[in-house]
């Protein structure tokens, strides 16, 4: 029996990720790492894993994994249906397996993405010191397809239950902060113009960036048509292109853009944002 995790189904989408390779910005590289980084904590606190630990970022459901050996895994993220073996079991608990036993996760009833640790984490080969997949640069390893299997570390600790752990509840209206800057200079009464309007998530929008639909920011005077060098950019920043419909950048955003920053969302904020799915609306508050 071998410490390892095959991967039987991924639904729409399944990725490795764990906490990401921030400090690479000056070689272009995206911080990348999960999107929704409280929940990838809690499931590994729950499987007995460092916080850091890889684990599986899965979108909309519809993932199914096999056990090569006895082990704990979670699922964290929103409330999702988890089966072993075809039989209910909870999430956001520690659930131990047996070899050759099968952990399938449904559609989750809210929200867009969920995590699964397993205890040793995910242990394929880390590239600059991440063992991240960054849908834009390519780095990492890639997307998750039926077949695969997975190396699983030791288990360095014991799975943590708690009395409760609710799971997420995402809604349909997110209101969330932004820190004007540096470019709100660019758009008339860019806090009012934020604050004033209603977006609603695109279905376009990923892993680098949440794009939002609406009325377009108007200008300022003097900046219709102006053009601005390529400067760096930060993971929640909210980028305006050309038609007005501002775009937040999520973890694997380009490190630069040429585009006006007209404000950040903090980043205790990008938790919610991660889990918002097409058709959500966002007031974004300046």
């Amino acid at each position: 029996m071998s410490r390892a995790l095959t991967v039987l189904a991924t639904g729409p989408l399944a990725l490795i990720e764990d906490l990401g390779r921030p400090g690479h910005a000056h070689l272009g590289v995206p911080p990348s790492g999960a999107l929704d980084v409280p929940s990838l904590r809690l499931a590994n606190r729950l499987a007995g894993n460092p916080e850091g630990a890889a684990g599986i970022e899965c979108v909309l459901g519809g993932l199914a994994v096999r056990a090569g050996t006895s082990c704990t895994v979670a699922v964290t993220g929103p409330s999702v249906p988890v089966r072993v073996n075809g039989h209910l079991v909870d999430s956001h608990a520690p659930v131990h397996l047996r070899a050759d036993d099968v952990v399938e996760l449904g559609s989750p009833l809210a929200g867009i993405r969920n995590y699964l640790a397993v205890s040793g984490g995910i242990a394929v080969p880390p590239q600059l010191g991440s063992r991240s997949t960054d849908v834009l640069s390519g780095i990492g390893p890639a997307p998750l397809a039926a077949g695969d299997v997975l190396p699983v570390g030791d288990p360095a600790g014991l799975p943590t239950g708690e009395d409760a752990v609710p799971p997420l509840n995402p809604v349909d209206f997110l209101s969330v902060p932004v820190v004007l800057g540096p470019r709100d200079d660019w758009f008339t009464g860019a806090g009012a113009q934020l604050a004033a309007s209603v977006w609603s998530v695109s279905p376009e929008s990923n892993r680098v960036g949440l794009r939002l639909l609406g009325d377009p920011l108007r200008r300022a005077p003097g900046f219709d048509g102006r053009e601005l060098t390529s400067e760096g950019v930060v993971t929640g920043a909210i980028q305006v292109p050309a038609n007005g419909r501002p775009v937040v950048f999520l973890a694997d955003h380009p490190t630069t853009g040429g585009y006006p920053v007209v404000g950040v969302v903090p980043a205790r904020h990008l938790a919610v944002l991660a889990q918002a799915r097409p058709g959500t609306r966002i007031r974004l508050r300046g």
